[in-house]
């Protein structure tokens, strides 16, 4: 299984540079799993694709400002800190450039209310870093962090909420979980009143989810570990639903990667913990049965994912309709719903 074997030509005006509004007037693909079959729909209309008793899972994850720039003390160097994963209390995994000025010991400061030293490196080319404040963390990084938009999103985006999900509420992401953006609280009360379930699981992006697969043998990249959780009362949601015959429905790859770690026996187990689960062709999937995503850049691990579920050759057949259809491609574009 070859890296090249997930590249697809994209025109760069396919990269959507700002959010569609409304969320759902987005544009929707179809795809049937089994025979790659296409249709072409707006996102407003995928309450049509699902049944009273089905069950959507969310990802509740909202971003934070992670990145942050700061100086080195005593020379003054510039130096950003991209924050990934809170290990515990005030110590986290982060990027740091450039690396060469970032040596275990180094003191970085953003300001009178904070600063942060370079404990350690990871195994990833990041460091680990402990943070010293005046305050409340969170309050002070609203002030000082900046939302870290993907590189390829080059226009300033006016309004920070559009990068994030109407129903986000667990801070601790890197980036969005994108798949989750066409969804506005209207059609959210549209499929509830349809008798759709709506469950909400938890899982922080992080490097695990944006991290470019180096190797050309895919079989061969190690996935970077990510914080996910799933209540009881979500667990029981999904296991009800899969006893009843229902569909259970992962809005995003993230949803689809915390409750494939989650699964136990066919079955969804209530837990926290550390995900890093890596999702290819030749994966038997478990738990969910349609997925809700965006379309994915090419040789990523997500686009990996979706070819696991619908067939690769399905899928890069769909990518290709999508481009001559003039779909909007990754983070502000359009969607599809994959069954």
């Amino acid at each position: 299984m070859f890296l090249s074997d997930y590249e697809y030509y994209l025109p760069e005006k396919l990269i959507a540079q700002s959010p569609i509004e409304p969320r759902d007037h987005s544009r929707l693909m179809v795809l049937e799993a089994e025979t790659g079959v296409l249709t072409h729909k707006t996102f407003y209309n995928l309450p049509e694709y699902l049944q009273p008793g089905d069950t959507l899972v969310f990802n509740d994850t909202k971003v934070i400002p992670a990145r942050l720039i700061g100086s080195k003390a005593r020379t003054g160097a510039k130096i950003e800190v991209f924050l990934l994963n809170r290990n515990s209390g005030n110590e986290w995994e982060a990027l740091v450039k450039p690396g060469k000025k970032a040596r275990p010991g180094t003191v970085v400061e953003f300001g009178e209310e904070l600063s942060c030293e370079i404990l350690d490196t990871t195994d990833f080319g990041g460091r680990v870093v402990k943070f010293k404040y005046t305050g409340i963390f969170e309050e002070i990084l609203d002030k000082l962090g900046e939302t870290p938009l993907p590189p390829y999103i080059k226009e300033q985006l006016l309004d920070k909420e559009r990068y994030q999900t109407v129903y986000a509420r667990e801070r601790g992401s890197a980036a969005a979980p994108t798949a989750g953006l066409h969804f506005t609280t209207h059609l959210m009360n549209l499929l509830k009143a349809k008798g759709v379930n709506l469950a909400f699981v938890t899982l922080h992006v992080g490097l695990g989810t944006f991290r470019p697969v180096t190797v050309e043998d895919v079989t061969q990249h190690v996935m970077h570990r990510e914080y996910y959780s799933i209540s009881q009362e979500t667990a029981d949601i999904i296991n009800a639903t899969k006893a009843k015959g229902n569909k259970v429905i992962a809005v995003g790859t993230t949803s689809i990667r915390t409750l494939e770690s989650s699964n136990r026996n066919g079955l969804v187990e209530p837990k926290s913990g550390w995900t890093e689960i890596f999702i290819y062709p030749g994966y038997q999937f478990e738990i969910i049965d349609a997925i809700v995503t965006n379309f994915h850049l090419p040789k990523s691990t997500l686009l990996m994912l979706i070819s696991a579920f619908a067939g690769r050759h399905h899928v890069l057949n769909a990518y290709k309709e999508a481009v001559e259809q003039q779909y909007r491609f990754f983070s502000f574009g359009d969607a599809m719903f994959i069954y």
